[in-house]
């Protein structure tokens, strides 16, 4: 068996996949990053497994995370999604995904593309960082901090850099896969 992070959950499918296939691999498809800047959102005070098991809902209600469309939707389509048992129903943070279309369409306008914005932060190359174990890895960096403070600036909702953080790894801008994890770089 595969030596893997010690966070993963072994118990469900969608948690190994995600680990396998997703968490730390370099990132650059506009869309998918914003996915997964929405799915960190959603994380706040819930778990990652929640989250996980609820994701292809959010992408039907939100058009496979098409941001022009999802920057379109109104109050009303909003308040709908209340409703809907496939997805985590919290109206904050609902409204922010719309909130965070409007702004992720306005980075690509200045930058091209949010991939570009994005990578600039860590100059194009993933940050690979020492994790002996997952539970002494920080919750937050200053780089975490300075995207923070930028995604807000930018008008942004629920990108603490806790969440930001959390985002990085997943994309794959920092490594911070365990040691001894099979997935590592450079392993």
């Amino acid at each position: 068996m595969p030596k893997r992070c010690s966070w993963v959950k072994m118990t469900n499918p969608l948690y190994v996949a995600y680990h396998d296939e997703e968490w730390g691999q370099p990132l650059h498809d506009d869309r998918a990053l914003f996915e997964l800047l929405c799915m960190e959102t959603y994380q706040a005070g819930l778990s990652w497994e929640t989250v996980l098991n609820k994701r292809q809902g959010f992408r039907e209600v939100f058009y496979n995370y098409q941001a022009h469309r999802i920057s379109e939707m109104t109050d009303e389509e909003l308040e709908a999604l209340l409703e809907n048992p496939a997805i985590i129903r919290n109206r904050a943070k609902l409204f922010a995904t719309r909130a965070n279309a409007q702004a992720f369409l306005q980075i690509q306008k200045t930058f091209d593309s949010f991939d570009a914005y994005l990578w600039s932060f860590v100059e194009g190359k993933t940050i690979i960082n020492d994790v002996p174990d997952y539970h002494l890895a920080p919750a937050k960096t200053a780089l975490s901090e300075k995207l923070s403070q930028d995604l807000k600036k930018r008008g942004f909702k629920f990108t603490g850099p806790v969440a930001v953080l959390s985002f990085l790894q997943a994309a794959g801008l920092v490594d911070d896969h365990e040691n001894d994890c099979e997935w590592k770089s450079g392993s």
